[in-house]
């Protein structure tokens, strides 16, 4: 059984509409959020990624629905863990909850690429510190 990483998040006053229901892109900045949470989780940051590997990590594509509104002051849990990996890029999935109710599922599509926009290899101490959080399948 895989691991996943999880990051709380709870609804302020500027993530919602004028009717107090989360506006539909800032599930987006959640998950965003959740992503970056889950590389501090195993000792990095985005910054020390660019700083030490010359790598920035980019979402190619994002595949997302909404299944329930969220609303204000909710509290929400997201749950991100890697569906797939490649030499450069790695699939995940996100969840974000609301106690057992599912609002959003979000297939992201994330890759490692240098200053000019060219995927480079992902460092082995990332792909080694995710391998907890994988649960499909290794591509090579």
């Amino acid at each position: 059984m895989h691991k996943n990483f999880k990051h709380k998040i709870k609804v302020y006053y500027e993530d919602t509409d004028a009717g107090g229901v989360v506006y539909y892109a800032n599930y987006l900045k959640f998950l965003e959020r959740a992503r970056t949470e889950a590389i501090v989780n195993i000792g990095l940051s985005n910054k020390k990624i660019k700083e030490d590997f010359g790598a920035l990590i980019i979402v190619k594509s994002c595949n997302i629905q909404y299944k329930k509104p969220a609303n204000l002051e909710d509290e929400l849990n997201v749950r991100s863990f890697v569906k797939s990996i490649t030499k450069t890029s790695f699939l995940m999935t996100q969840i974000i909850t609301r106690a057992e109710d599912l609002i959003v599922e979000a297939s992201v599509h994330l890759v490692f690429v240098n200053s000019l926009g060219k995927p480079v290899k992902i460092p082995n101490v990332i792909f080694e510190n995710f391998r907890p959080f994988f649960c499909d399948s290794i591509k090579n």
